[in-house]
């Protein structure tokens, strides 16, 4: 507010100026001391006048209508003064009235620049307040939209271990106990994760290895694992639950139809300021329709949601057999 005062200030003081130069080239007075001493009170009569009523007036059909007496006023009044200030001229004095239109024409000018520029501030702050609005409201949409996103995983994984753990209840009650124990520490961490705003690579990794410890439940020796990650990479952040269908997929088609099972490595680390994560499996290789399935379609849209094209997810069939998942997100 003070920087905009100032600011108008000097303009006004600078318009003055001119219009006393102005004065002075065309021989209306030809002292220019006395032209700029009369521009200078009748601008700022008109400007602190004025501007300080209109600032005080929200009623538009009030202001102006103060305006129409006030912006004459305040144009007697700076002549009155300059003429008390210099000794030059008074109201019995043609040139007196003569600078009443003078102060009424470039007074005019002034006033629509300065209502333009209020008018210009006032649209800029309603597009800023939209914009920030739309921003808002984009930003909702994100979230709500990842959120869907990561919802659809979590019942995936809770129904598959689910039915695994109704299908040992009979068979095997001691191992049907251990399975529902390690879900029980899967859950409290992954509400724990997807209840707080950040979280890193690191705490995705601890809960792929509960994640897997739950699946070795099932698999015994047929699922072997190892995560190898730089500290740099653990530290970085991570969107939760990005990195559990890519070792889902790795196990389902990868590893359980493979006779006498395999391997899941999982190999993070960064570069050109990028986290690069590897899931790679020794299992059956690529078939069908790779990539085509709800839980790595899931991982797209999470991607292109978060980063647009700055990340990157894909398949790649291993030489010696399985397939490795890579996925590039920025740092």
């Amino acid at each position: 507010m003070r920087h905009n005062l100032f600011i108008s200030t000097i303009i006004s003081l600078l318009f003055n100026t001119a219009i006393a130069g102005l004065l002075t080239l065309i021989s209306f007075e030809e002292s220019f001391w006395i032209n700029l001493v009369f521009s200078q009170c009748i601008g700022l009569s008109i400007y602190g006048i004025n501007a300080t009523l209109m600032c005080r007036i929200a009623d538009r059909r009030r202001r102006w209508l103060v305006l129409a007496l006030t912006f004459p006023g305040s144009i007697v009044f700076g002549i009155t003064l300059a003429s008390w200030i210099t000794g030059v001229g008074d109201w019995s004095d043609p040139r007196a009235w003569v600078s009443v239109v003078i102060g009424l024409f470039f007074g005019g000018i002034g006033g629509i620049t300065y209502f333009l520029s209020e008018r210009i501030e006032r649209l800029d702050a309603e597009v800023k307040q939209h914009q920030l609005i739309r921003s808002e409201t984009e930003k909702r949409e994100l979230e709500a939209q990842l959120k869907l996103l990561q919802a659809q995983i979590e019942p995936h994984f809770l129904f598959n271990t689910l039915a695994n753990v109704g299908s040992l209840i009979e068979t095997d009650p001691a191992l049907a106990k251990k399975l529902l124990e390690r879900l029980n520490d899967w859950l409290r961490v992954a509400l724990a994760r997807a209840r707080s705003e950040t979280a890193t690579l690191g705490d995705e990794l601890d809960m792929l290895e509960n994640y897997l410890q739950i699946l070795r439940v099932r698999f015994g020796e047929r699922l072997r694992w190892q995560i190898d990650a730089e500290d740099a990479a653990r530290k970085a952040p991570f969107p939760p639950m990005l990195l559990q269908p890519l070792v889902e997929n790795a196990v389902r088609h990868g590893i359980e139809p493979k006779l006498g099972g395999g391997e899941v490595v999982i190999r993070a680390g960064t570069a050109d300021g990028k986290l690069r994560i590897q899931v790679c499996d020794s299992g059956t290789g690529l078939g069908g329709e790779p990539g085509a399935g709800a839980g790595l379609s899931n991982v797209r849209a999470r991607l292109a949601a978060l980063y647009g094209s700055g990340g990157r997810f894909a398949l790649e069939g291993n030489a010696g057999g399985g397939v490795t998942a890579v996925l590039e997100i920025p740092r």
